[in-house]
């Protein structure tokens, strides 16, 4: 496994794909037609923990020495793919969140095995504590996305999709702090990656303006999954070398794409994996046959919106 300052390469998502094969669902593809146009969707969201996040985990905590104990800070997501890596590894973990946390992935990182701890209002907080409580012996931070194993662990999602489409000209997928965007960069065999984002949410856009990761909004109801106040320096410096574009959605188009997954393949995803297909539905995407990325469904049951 590559070191924790070295930027990952494709030989090291090939490397992944063969450490965490026994662990990990191999998810299914869906080739679809909406509106009269084709599209290929990787439902990666009946994932083991119910997103991506447990490949990147499982990569990280496979790598290296073994540690007595797993620390991590999460918004929900990675908090439940360690929990999960951890149980499936037989090593204890504890998970920082903030007390802006949902209480369906709360609840779910503590039935998973770990021990939850609430800190601060914002990811950020969370991982500062965290951070401190990992100097104890025998601890072991896991970055939620700044790491290179764990980027090269989320690359295995689109190395699956190209090695079983390799039509698809173009991956879209939601972003928080870049490390699947990244990961989908290194694997994608050079096809368009494209990176999107709520809207007051959107670190990897501004940072991609400002030509360097900066302090970002957090503000929308995809924020849990999504809320990085800034994308990792790992992924930035890996995105900003890549075929990458950047868009932005609204709060309402992104649940209303979530319904419209629901309605048209009762597909149930939590508002962040949603993000991509709004971008699709809005006529934003490059290419002639993207692969949206459906990236988590860690969500309580919801009604449609009205």
């Amino acid at each position: 496994m590559t070191t924790s300052t070295s930027l990952p390469g494709p030989a090291a998502v090939a490397a992944a794909q063969a450490t965490i094969a026994p662990y990990i669902r191999h998810t299914p593809l869906l080739r679809a037609e909406v509106d009269g146009r084709p599209l290929v969707l990787k439902l990666e969201h009946l994932q083991l923990s119910g997103s991506f996040k447990l490949r990147g985990a499982l990569t990280a905590l496979l790598g290296g020495d073994r540690p007595d104990h797993v620390v991590t800070a999460s918004g929900g997501n990675h908090g439940l793919g360690v929990a999960t890596a951890a149980g499936l590894l037989d090593l204890p973990a504890t998970v920082y969140v903030p007390e802006t946390v949902p209480e369906s992935k709360a609840r779910r990182i503590e039935q998973a095995g770990a021990r939850l701890v609430r800190h601060g209002t914002t990811y950020a907080e969370a991982a500062a504590a965290a951070t401190d409580a990992a100097t104890e012996p025998g601890a072991r931070y896991l970055p939620a996305y700044d790491h290179p194993d764990v980027i090269a662990g989320q690359g295995t999602v689109a190395a699956e999709v190209v090695a079983e489409a390799p039509d698809v000209d173009a991956v879209a997928i939601a972003v928080g702090g870049g490390g699947l965007a990244a990961g989908t960069a290194l694997a994608a065999g050079g096809r368009t990656i494209v990176a999107v984002e709520p809207e007051h949410c959107d670190a990897l856009h501004r940072a991609l303006a400002a030509g360097e990761p900066v302090d970002s909004p957090v503000d929308s109801v995809a924020a849990s999954a999504l809320g990085a106040t800034r994308v990792g320096d790992l992924p930035f410096a890996i995105l900003s070398a890549a075929p990458v574009v950047s868009l932005l959605v609204t709060d309402d188009e992104l649940l209303a794409a979530r319904d419209r997954l629901w309605d048209e393949f009762r597909l149930l995803v939590e508002p962040a994996a949603a993000v991509p297909f709004a971008a699709w539905l809005a006529g934003r995407l490059p290419g002639e046959l993207p692969c949206i990325v459906l990236c988590g469904a860690n969500t309580d049951r919801w009604a449609p919106s009205p």
